[in-house]
């Protein structure tokens, strides 16, 4: 796509580009369909993306095998100390629990924990001592050191530096809330098979993308009512 020109470089052999973080119309603050991000899939070449509605995975859970991508079932939950993304995911995990009971929620499906826009007040971040206790017991896998609509680049920077500070994995995503913005920041990495096979990968990854937060262009439309 022209508005993210870095989708035209090349991909090593056996890479994949994936997405970490992205909504659809199941998170409510969304109006992406699923036919429009299967156009915009399409468009951009993404090979993974990582759905990661607000406090749902039902259109996740239905969107795999349907978009011409491999989908992650995710979860960006809110906790009572802020949102944390859950990957590979079976089923929905409750929010406005403590952080650590989520996490242990999501480790015990067999997925990762992975806490978006870290340090970004304009969101609902997780506030910074309840994500410090949370590395201190071992239930932070990564951390997304580049989220696209974060618009100032020392607060990537900052979560960049404390992934590396605490040996944890390096992520990244558009956090898309439009179709057009699909394809603003993803990680290039090896190809992988499961959760753990993709944390190790995401560790040899590359993060690629730039800022964009555009605003969906208005016109009638009739948004299916969607549930959790």
């Amino acid at each position: 796509m022209a508005r993210h020109p870095h989708l035209a470089d090349p991909l090593p052999d056996g890479w994949v580009r994936v997405d970490l973080h992205s909504h659809t119309m199941w998170s409510g603050d969304s109006t992406t369909t699923a036919e429009e991000l299967e156009e915009a899939i399409v468009a951009t070449g993404l090979d993974v993306l990582c759905i990661t509605d607000h406090n749902a995975v039902k259109g996740a859970l239905e969107l795999v095998g349907r978009l011409p991508c491999r989908v992650v079932v995710g979860e960006e939950l809110r906790t009572h100390a802020g949102e944390i993304i859950g990957l590979f995911l079976t089923e929905r995990v409750p929010f406005g629990v403590p952080p650590a009971e989520a996490a242990r929620s999501i480790r015990e499906q067999g997925g990762l924990v992975y806490v978006p826009h870290p340090f970004d007040p304009l969101r609902r971040n997780l506030a910074e001592p309840a994500l410090d206790a949370l590395v201190a017991e071992g239930l932070v896998d990564a951390i997304e050191v580049f989220n696209a609509k974060t618009s100032l680049p020392h607060l990537n920077e900052r979560a960049a530096a404390f992934a590396g500070e605490h040996g944890l994995a390096a992520g990244a995503g558009s956090d898309a809330h439009v179709p057009e913005a699909i394809g603003a920041a993803y990680v290039e990495m090896p190809d992988f098979d499961g959760p753990a096979d993709f944390l190790a990968k995401l560790r040899d990854g590359r993060i690629v993308g730039h800022h964009a937060d555009p605003h969906r262009a208005w016109r009638p439309r009739i948004v299916p009512s969607t549930s959790a």
